[in-house]
């Protein structure tokens, strides 16, 4: 077996090392069946000889377009084993979508579970029923190549519309997200967690990747999902820790009393991808667990802040202070840092943030400026250090010369008792410029009143609470907004949908 040296050199080899010292420790729980850490890496090893076999070699760019089984996790460690390049390919993508995304990244090989036509010059290998045989009869000791700023996988945003962009992590790169997570989440080896998301998307991906590496207890759960069965899972597995989207758990604040005490035993519960209104945290704390973490984080740059529990009160517009070992700085146009409390562009480093996307040098120069990378997310600082988001630059609303942020309104809305979800985006305007519009899902109750009513009485709580040029002018009820597999809202398909019905 080859020595496993630094982690940080190839993050397969501390596997081997799980499999010695941890051995008989569980790994991986998937239905009725567990992986112990001796089974989980020997399946790894294994995995990587038939890539060899294949034709699989260091720095290879290989697409991965597989559902969300243990499988995948084994193709993805038995990659980086052998110092190919992981590209992640959600499964659910249309044929369009696949190849727009072959065409640019041009993968070598792609790994699929469905019998896929090449979407380019790429080798389309099925991975089925004939690829678990063979690798059931390869070896399980395989080489691990190591390296410097050894290449692991191109990233894709859960949000990447458009013209395609993925940074490029090394192997060190996510070994340093994994430590971060570990310190700033107070991971520790004896925590079951449950990935509650699509593996391709770069939260459930990493944080199930770093628990393996971390050695503990990964549950994969993988949507579609009830609320109701996410809740009884979460029970049968003893889980410790979960990561979940934001609508997911609105979507858990709403079940009965018997399924929302299946969480109670969670000593972490961490939410990504938009922070939450005050009053809904404060809701998660009181009826689902008390330890919620709020995370701030990105394909790029892995966890930049965290609002600890404690700080959930006193400082409820934030998302936290940085997490361990990354800067954070608000800087104006000229790059400069700006004064607390003055809103600016958000930017970060530290030793887990990439420093560039994946052969796109104009993306790059954009993006990231002396060592440090740029989100496009807008916020502020204040004295003690703690981040407040904005919302995104490119969202920012122009309504007569003003800048206005559709997050703000939306906390505000969230925290309507009468609202389920919201979007608030910008419509065009012959006078202002550009006119703030807001997309509801109303609650059952509200949604069975007469549809004005209910609006009218959304105003009027927005106009208590924000500026008058700031609440809302057109109005859109929606009976579900259009999410992507990360479960992120996609605000350009809700403005397409509002602009077709007129509102």
């Amino acid at each position: 077996m080859s020595d496993a040296g630094d982690p940080s050199g190839n993050i397969a080899g501390i596997l081997d090392i799980h499999a010695t010292t941890r051995g008989g420790h569980p790994a991986l729980i998937h239905g009725p069946r567990t992986w112990s850490h001796a089974e989980f890496a020997a399946e790894v090893r294994r995995t990587a000889n038939h890539l060899r076999d294949m034709g699989i070699r260091r720095g290879d760019l290989a697409g991965v377009c597989l559902e969300d089984r243990p499988r995948t996790l084994f193709v993805l460690f038995a990659l980086a084993r052998l110092g190919a390049m992981a590209l992640p390919m959600d499964a659910r993508w249309s044929e369009v979508e696949r190849t727009r995304m072959a065409a640019f990244f041009k993968p070598r090989v792609v790994l699929a579970d469905a019998p896929l036509p090449p979407a380019g010059e790429e080798t389309v290998l099925r991975v089925g029923p004939e690829w678990d045989a063979a690798v059931a009869a390869c070896p399980d000791e395989a080489p691990l190549v190591m390296g410097p700023d050894l290449p692991l996988l191109v990233s894709l945003s859960s949000g990447t519309t458009g013209r395609p962009t993925g940074p490029m992590v090394t192997h060190q790169q996510m070994y340093a997200r994994f430590m971060s997570q570990t310190v700033s989440l107070t991971f520790n080896a004896y925590d079951r967690f449950m990935t509650a998301t699509p593996l391709y998307f770069g939260g459930g991906r990493t944080f199930s990747m770093s628990q393996i590496v971390l050695g503990s207890t990964l549950a994969l759960y993988a949507p579609p999902y009830t609320p109701e069965g996410l809740a009884e899972e979460i029970a049968r597995t003893g889980t410790t820790a979960v990561f979940l989207v934001p609508t997911l758990l609105r979507r858990l604040l709403d079940l009965p009393e018997d399924d929302r005490a299946k969480l109670r035993g969670l000593r972490l519960l961490i939410s990504s991808g938009a922070p939450l209104h005050a009053e809904e945290r404060a809701r998660v704390r009181a009826t689902l667990t008390p330890n919620y973490f709020e995370y701030y984080a990105s394909t790029e740059g892995g966890g930049v802040s965290v609002l600890h529990p404690a700080d959930q009160q006193a400082r409820p517009a934030s998302v936290g202070r940085p997490s361990f070992r990354v800067e954070v700085q608000v800087v104006g146009e000229d790059h400069a840092p700006l004064p607390a409390g003055e809103t600016g562009q958000v930017r970060y480093r530290g030793p887990g943030v990439a420093d560039s996307f994946f052969r796109d040098a104009e993306a790059s120069a954009k993006a990231f400026h002396e060592g440090w990378f740029y989100p496009g997310d807008l916020g502020s600082l204040d004295a003690g250090g703690y981040l407040t988001l904005r919302g995104r630059a490119k969202d920012m609303i122009l309504r007569g010369g003003v800048n206005i942020y559709p997050l703000e309104i939306e906390q505000t809305l969230q925290g309507l008792p009468e609202v389920a979800e919201a979007c608030v985006f910008p419509l065009p305007h012959a006078q202002l410029g550009e006119e703030v519009a807001a997309a509801l899902v109303l609650r059952p109750a509200a949604a069975a009143e007469a549809g004005a009513d209910a609006l009218a009485g959304i105003e009027s709580a927005c106009r208590t609470t924000l500026a008058r040029y700031k609440v809302p002018s057109r109005w859109f009820v929606m009976e579900a907004l259009p999410k992507n597999s990360g479960g992120k809202v996609v605000k350009a398909e809700v403005a397409r949908l509002a602009a077709e019905t007129g509102g």
